[in-house]
């Protein structure tokens, strides 16, 4: 089997800091790019860094080749401050990183998105992650792959209450519940990671949508 080149965005993050470790680990891949703000604090041999201005992707995007294109990219209105920032990390970074990997021969891109992502919502973060969607899908890409989690439960390095909150009721009641009815309620980030590989090496043709109960299956 030919290996493949992979490329990554938002490694640092809770998906992000599980898919890599995936993708290192995976023989299908040659080599594994992350553009990164600060250091991930990760060796190993397959793995390139670029530590680039996020604002300035047109300028310091690295002139290197991506088969695939993961991307976790994503904030919080706490952590951004606005919703003009918010809305430039969730959805004008992720897009620009699409648009040059594509001009530079990329096959595939798989983005995490959110359960209820959608254009028209009236809740600013279900309506910027509709946007990017449909910016994405407007591209044409060779192939789209986009996963739309419910609650992303793991260990995350920044404390939020409210999910804290929702991850606890999540390990709790989940053991009593079918996979149909758990998955609506939270999925392990772990598991999302491992299905984007899952879904990498099937490659589907041109855009494919799967929700936490599709990635159960895949893992």
């Amino acid at each position: 089997m030919e290996q493949k080149q992979a490329l990554i965005i938002g490694a640092s993050g809770l998906v992000g800091s599980h898919l890599i470790r995936e993708l290192l680990s995976n023989d299908q891949y040659a080599q594994v790019t992350a553009l990164v703000r600060k250091p991930l604090g990760l060796t190993h041999p397959k793995l390139q860094e670029h530590m680039i201005d996020f604002d300035r992707l047109e300028e310091e995007y690295p002139d290197v080749h991506a088969d695939d294109v993961f991307c976790c990219l994503g904030t919080t209105i706490k952590k951004a401050k606005t919703k003009k920032k918010m809305y430039t990390i969730d959805v004008e970074y992720p897009y620009t990183v699409a648009r040059l990997a594509r001009a530079r021969g990329m096959q595939h891109l798989l983005l995490v998105s959110s359960v209820g992502a959608n254009p028209h919502s009236r809740f600013f973060y279900s309506r910027i992650k509709g946007e990017l969607e449909d910016k994405l899908i407007a591209l044409n890409l060779p192939s789209l792959s986009i996963f739309r989690p419910s609650l992303l439960v793991g260990d995350r390095a920044e404390f939020r209450f409210g999910e804290k909150l929702a991850t606890r009721f999540y390990q709790v009641v989940s053991p009593v519940l079918p996979t149909s009815l758990k998955t609506t309620i939270g999925i392990e980030a772990n598991t999302v990671a491992k299905a984007m590989v899952r879904v990498a090496a099937i490659k589907p043709n041109r855009f494919v949508l799967f929700d936490a109960s599709d990635m159960v299956k895949l893992r």
